[in-house]
């Protein structure tokens, strides 16, 4: 839940919970200095729907601006986007295959075949969508039209390296999560971690973020960073860019499936 901040919330909601026999396994809350109010509850039992829903909204005091999401506890319906780098996409093949990335991965859509045999290991449908002859809005219609075939509940750009534009943003919105280095927006263009070396960075990381119209610049799920030295070679460097991109990257999509993301303008609180 989320929504203007007041006394009593956690009282009333957890109350509600219990006059309904349902246990509570886990609860946090966060205030921002703004006064706005979120809770994420895990709870267990059987119960109705409808009548928890009628029953908060209700009881609760100034309920008005207050949001409530159900969100059974299951795996989330996912189609990955790449394009030629195959470290993230291995790390979430692997997870997936041991069933450690609680979603199902439906398809994998790339602009090249270069990651084809990758994924035909894995057993799971790869489709090939060039962009080569086709403006952008064309290229992405293609892609819209595989999507339909699936209809995911969340895109994952493992390292999918075209710009989406604001009309394909807009079908998934806060749907879709993107992971790239953190040199951005020092380092922009070809070679980063060239530059870095040359820089003589002291730090690399990465960052994995939703999508939202301004490029790079989405609401913030997960972070981490490797140290380097002057001992580092540029390869070094992207070796260990890789290493941190693909861990960044589950990271964040576990925070996301299993529905700790609250999206609060351009921030997103983790719960």
């Amino acid at each position: 839940m989320d929504g203007p901040d007041n006394k009593g919330l956690i009282y009333h909601v957890t109350g509600v919970l219990y006059r309904h026999n349902l246990n509570i396994i886990h609860n946090d809350e966060y205030v921002s200095p703004s006064g706005h109010f979120f809770m994420r509850t895990e709870f267990e039992g059987t119960f109705d729907s409808d009548a928890l829903l009628t029953e908060l909204n209700t009881t609760l005091p100034n309920a008005e601006g207050i949001t409530f999401r159900l969100n059974p506890k299951r795996k989330k319906n996912i189609v990955v986007m790449v394009t030629k780098e195959h470290h993230c996409l291995g790390e979430l093949l692997i997870r997936y295959a041991f069933d450690e990335l609680d979603a199902d991965i439906l398809a994998v859509i790339s602009n090249y075949n270069v990651l084809q045999p990758l994924v035909s290991k894995f057993g799971i449908p790869f489709h090939y969508v060039s962009h080569e002859g086709r403006s952008r809005e064309e290229h992405e219609e293609a892609i819209l039209r595989t999507l339909a075939i699936y209809e995911p509940e969340y895109l994952v750009l493992a390292k999918y390296m075209r710009v989406l534009t604001p009309g394909f943003v807009n079908t998934f919105p806060n749907r879709i999560v993107n992971i790239h280095h953190s040199f951005l927006p020092a380092f922009v263009g070809a070679n980063p971690y060239r530059q870095a070396y040359e820089r003589g960075v002291k730090i690399i990381g990465a960052t994995a973020h939703f999508v939202n119209n301004d490029l790079d610049e989405g609401p913030i799920i997960a972070q981490n960073v490797q140290e380097v030295d002057h001992r580092h070679t540029a390869t070094d460097m992207a070796t260990k860019g890789k290493d941190v991109e693909k861990i960044v990257l589950s990271q964040a999509l576990k925070l996301v499936f299993s529905d700790r993301v609250f999206i609060s303008g351009n921030r997103a609180i983790v719960l």
